[in-house]
């Protein structure tokens, strides 16, 4: 059995024991999910009224940093410069249970 979870802007296929990375979460402990997708052999679960009560339950097991990202822009002849740069931060997630409801 898999599940298609929505969390920051993205979709992510997961099964019950995959960890994964997304984005920032403010909550410690369990987190829930609800899916866009759910498939259990041949029966795929796509429909809102099919998805009412199905959840995906995860914990939170640590916190992470993504690459570091620097940017330049430069205008000639002026000495107008400016860096900048930015590092996502993500939050490790073990998926520990589907349940289809």
């Amino acid at each position: 059995m898999y599940a298609v979870i929505s969390t920051g802007g993205k979709q992510e296929r997961v099964a019950e024991g995959d960890r994964l990375q997304v984005e920032k979460l403010a909550a410690d402990g369990e987190v829930t999910f609800t899916p866009v997708l759910l498939v259990d052999g041949d029966t795929v679960l796509a429909k809102a009224a099919d998805l009412a009560g199905a959840t995906v339950s995860a914990r939170v097991v640590g916190e992470a940093k993504g690459p570091k990202i620097k940017a330049r822009t430069y205008k000639n002849k002026t000495n107008q410069r400016r860096n900048w740069g930015h590092r996502q931060h993500y939050t490790m997630i073990e998926i520990t249970g589907i349940t289809r409801g």
